[in-house]
């Protein structure tokens, strides 16, 4: 299945990156919360992208799968902006995950909604979910849900989607990080009953509290990399020093049709 958004959505590395700003993004979720309401109708996806998760989705088949299926994926990273001028791509304007999350939650609380929380550990769950009671008092948290560390089986998977189609939920909020929150919302699309589905990774602890973002005077100037980078070196090399420069190539490449795009590679494989 490709992106259901497509009119809405400038092009990276084979994948659709959504172009159209946040206001537009917000009101086409609500709508698909709405048509849920209504008609049970399929979840909108939204995901999020940076230079890391598409050099990774380069060798990742599932990952790339599920960022097509996904209805909305956003320019997370500065370096998918920064790369999109280089290469005269229209990926829209930047949205973070954090972004969307707080548009959506506010636009629940001033009419009334339903989430649920799955991933992070319980600790988490429960700052976020306090924090998200004061903040967005008329949004009721339904479900929240901490799988097991690493792999579980599929009757847990089980399980973890019962959980969320009793809880009746508007928004399901993903938290795994990815790749892996991402594969687990395609794998499990059609057992999920939501009117909207996000995987946001990191935006669990950053609204915790559990984890600082970096000054909103860096994150203006898009050096929120580089505060992250200083503080967690040894978790963040791979994707800074080696992810950032492989993508900026691959994204250079491609702008001067040096390589193909990822569709047109896999259709000359297929002949």
């Amino acid at each position: 299945m490709t992106n259901h958004t497509e009119n809405h959505t400038g092009r990276i590395l084979g994948v659709s990156i959504w172009n159209e700003g946040l206001d537009a993004l917000l009101a086409r979720t609500l709508a698909a919360i709405h048509a849920h309401r209504a008609e049970a109708a399929r979840p909108f996806v939204f995901a999020c992208a940076n230079p890391h998760s598409l050099v990774v989705a380069e060798r990742d088949q599932e990952f790339t799968a599920a960022l097509h299926e996904a209805d909305a994926v956003v320019a997370d990273g500065v370096g998918l902006t920064f790369a999109a001028r280089i290469c005269r791509r229209d990926l829209g304007p930047r949205i973070t995950g954090s972004d969307y999350f707080v548009a959506t939650m506010q636009a629940l609380n001033e009419r009334g909604g339903r989430v649920a929380f799955f991933g992070s550990k319980p600790e988490v769950l429960a700052l976020l979910s306090g924090r998200c009671r004061r903040e967005f008092p008329h949004v009721t948290i339904a479900a929240t849900i901490s799988p097991p560390w690493g792999a579980w089986s599929q009757a847990q998977d089980a399980q973890f989607t019962a959980q969320i189609r009793d809880a009746h939920v508007d928004v399901l909020w993903v938290g795994l990080t990815a790749p892996k929150q991402e594969k687990w919302v395609q794998r499990n699309l059609g057992a999920l009953q939501a009117g909207a589905v996000g995987s946001i990774g990191a935006v669990f602890d950053y609204f915790a509290g559990t984890v600082v973002r970096a000054p909103k005077w860096i994150c203006d100037r898009g050096l929120e990399w580089a505060w992250r980078f200083a503080r967690e070196p040894a978790r963040l090399w791979e994707r800074n020093l080696v992810s950032g420069p492989r993508f900026l190539a691959l994204a250079v490449a491609e702008a001067l049709g040096l390589r193909p795009d990822r569709d047109e590679r896999e259709g000359t494989a297929r002949i």
